[in-house]
């Protein structure tokens, strides 16, 4: 009898496919099952950059999108957070090298407030002094970046590695630097 019950529910059941916000083309990032559409709201979605944008070399770039509503047959996200993997940052540090990170919450032009997190590193060992300076050119940089732009824009930047390259431009003018990354960044509030 149990047996047959199981049955049922699991023929109740519809698919559901698991759309990417509109900064990210709106794309079909998966697909989920449940038996009622309100089920799926709040479930995370982890993708890599790579799946969204078909190149190779942001498989390390992890983005994570959460449904906030259902339209239909398609459930509709919102980016929540991105971070690094851990491998890819362990690689990238290197010996007799400084790293220096910087984490900064900001708020967009629209609101929005994010937690990110970069890391720069240099190539030889960095004097105290230049740390100090290296951090504050950072969190400089990525306040200045918010307070111009929407929730969207600066996510995009994030993600792809824009404000990455704009904190390189302003930092390597204090010492030679190998990498600069924007390694987590953390919806944080409205």
């Amino acid at each position: 009898m149990a047996r047959a019950k199981g049955r049922d529910s699991w023929r109740l059941k519809k698919w559901y496919e698991i759309v990417a916000p509109p900064m990210f083309g709106s794309q079909k990032i998966g697909e989920t099952i449940a038996a009622d559409p309100e089920q799926l709201k709040g479930r995370v979605l982890e993708v890599t950059l790579r799946d969204l944008i078909d190149d190779y070399s942001k498989s390390h770039v992890k983005l994570y999108f959460k449904v906030t509503r259902v339209e239909g047959e398609r459930a509709i996200t919102e980016f929540v957070s991105h971070d690094m993997a851990k491998g890819y940052i362990r690689s990238q540090v290197r010996r007799r090298a400084t790293k220096v990170d910087c984490r900064t919450d900001v708020t967009t032009v629209n609101g929005k407030k994010l937690r990110i997190t970069a890391m720069v590193i240099s190539l030889r060992r960095v004097q105290s002094s230049h740390i100090d300076s290296i951090h504050s050119k950072m969190e400089e940089t990525i306040q200045e970046r918010a307070k111009k732009l929407e929730f969207d824009q600066l996510v995009q930047e994030i993600a792809l590695g824009k404000l990455a390259s704009d904190i390189y431009k302003r930092v390597k003018e204090i010492c030679p630097i190998r990498r600069v990354e924007v390694k987590k960044s953390k919806v944080i509030g409205e």
